[in-house]
């Protein structure tokens, strides 16, 4: 069983200190017998103890470093959401499949910002400028944040706040299922909690350190009564032996697992998988002996912005996949949404 995240090793920045959620965090993991280190900026932070790259790279997973988010402009976040809001960066997750692999680069250690108050502030700033339009704000872009919301209660304070909003909407995605502390905040339905999910063969073979997919379903069940807008992802939709089986079971799960009244307002999201060239370098160098199928030949290359294209599977694989999902959440969901497929 995958149990809450506990950090092995923590490092501050100084400036986190002059915020009461960092002292209360330094606090907090003080008390636990935490080692704690001081660091004047992320960037700093060099000696991640292990032998190694690889045992380097699983102690960097388990080290949260403590800091304030200087930048406050925030990123586009197409297709789900108009923008990233900033909480942490880094997951303790071990998808070998991951794009933050390639993002974080060599430093894949955890981040967590204690200027909370004022990530919130840019964030109304911006529901302001598109009023009366809504604005949604993705959580989920840089790291799996309910991952670690247990420690920092962060994304329960920002759910709160988007529940004060007219035009302000929250989502964001987790594999984990330590959801708790998140049911009886007042969300007032401005939150759409996601649930990451998968074939069984996906998530056993690409996504250890997650928990579960019956652990999801039983989390994405507690959800819907807490009443939260509720909605999956399908991600990635990967190509292996029983595929179609796999994926109709999932959706069956699904279709078993959860309350009527929670249909009604249920969205998925689907993306094929994909790779880009550095990212395969780097997957094979941190998981050097997935099985995760990254053979150029096999794809199709589509450019990508900034410039770095990605493979994905071929025009009919990908049609096949595509008609086969979205007739199975038809079949067992028929009043759901599908925000896009890519």
């Amino acid at each position: 069983m995958v149990k809450p995240f506990v950090p092995q090793l923590v490092y501050i920045e100084p400036r986190a200190l002059e915020y009461p959620l960092g002292k209360e965090l330094r606090d907090k993991f003080s008390n636990m017998g935490l080692e704690i280190r001081e660091t004047t900026s992320h960037n700093q932070v060099r000696n991640i103890p292990g032998e190694g790259h690889l045992q380097k790279y699983r102690n960097a997973k388990s080290t949260l470093v403590i800091g304030v988010r200087k930048t406050l402009k925030f990123d586009s976040s197409k297709p789900s959401a108009e923008y990233a809001i900033p909480f942490a960066t880094g997951c303790m997750g071990h998808c070998h499949y991951c794009y933050l692999q390639t993002t974080m680069g060599s430093k894949p250690y955890i981040r967590t910002y204690v200027n909370v108050e004022e990530i919130l502030e840019q964030a109304d700033q911006y529901i302001k400028e598109r009023a009366p339009e809504d604005t949604r704000f993705e959580a989920s872009c840089t790291s799996d944040i309910v991952g670690i919301d247990h420690l920092t209660h962060t994304l329960k304070r920002a759910i709160e706040h988007f529940g004060q909003t007219d035009h302000g909407k929250l989502r964001f995605v987790t594999k984990f299922h330590h959801v708790d502390h998140l049911l009886d905040a007042k969300h007032n339905g401005k939150t759409r909690f996601r649930f990451s999910v998968n074939a069984e063969y996906v998530i056993k073979s690409f996504e250890p350190g997650t928990s579960p997919l019956d652990k999801r379903i039983e989390a994405a069940v507690k959800v819907a009564e807490a009443g939260y807008p509720l909605g999956f992802i399908i991600a990635p939709i990967y190509i292996h032996d029983g595929w179609q089986e796999g994926y109709r079971v999932l959706l069956e799960k699904l279709d078993r697992a959860l309350p009527q009244h929670a249909r009604r307002d249920i969205t998925f999201e689907m993306i094929q998988h994909r790779f880009t060239k550095p990212a395969k370098r780097v997957i094979e160098k941190n998981y050097p002996k997935t099985k995760l199928e990254l053979d150029e030949e096999k794809r199709r290359y589509k450019w990508g912005r900034y410039g770095i294209g990605k493979y994905i599977y071929q025009k009919d694989e990908e049609a096949e996949l595509r008609s086969a999902l979205e007739s199975y959440i038809d079949n067992y969901f028929p009043e759901a949404k599908i925000e896009y497929f890519t």
